[in-house]
């Protein structure tokens, strides 16, 4: 289980520099998506993608492992409501607009996206850590 979780965690460490890096270096398609009531949209979508690379960083290195994973998981769920607002009002990126076909799955993924960060960190055991637990129990 160990070596998927650290599989399962450079692969988030990865996926989240690189969308880190995409909102530094091309930051309008998060501008576009990034809801009419946030404040100062340019300077938050720079402090997103610059929190994107730290929470990268820090799931690889074992002391800031699991503040970097409570920190991503805490960020997915801050920035969903740019998810939301770029499905319901059908914003078109590079003059593309994405169906629901995109967005409903995406939506749906954010909880995983959520749990992964936790998990990968070790944050958190669930649900694998009860399972185990109770086998441990069972034995004589």
């Amino acid at each position: 289980m160990e070596h998927a979780r650290a599989a399962l965690r450079w692969l988030l460490a990865l996926a989240y520099a690189y969308a880190g890096y995409r909102h530094l270096a091309t930051p309008a398609p998060f501008l576009a998506i990034t809801p009419p009531w946030v404040p100062q949209p340019a300077f938050v979508v720079a402090a997103t993608g610059v929190a994107e690379i730290a929470g990268a960083a820090g799931l690889l290195f074992p002391a800031m492992r699991r503040t970097a994973g409570w920190a991503l998981a805490l960020y997915a769920l801050c920035v969903w409501p740019a998810n939301v607002h770029h499905a319901v009002h059908h914003i078109a990126i590079d003059g593309t607009t994405l169906g629901w076909g995109y967005h409903a799955p995406r939506l749906a993924a954010q909880p995983l996206i959520i749990w992964w960060a936790l998990w990968t960190s070790g944050a958190i055991e669930w649900p694998f850590g009860r399972r185990h637990a109770r086998e441990r129990a069972r034995r004589p």
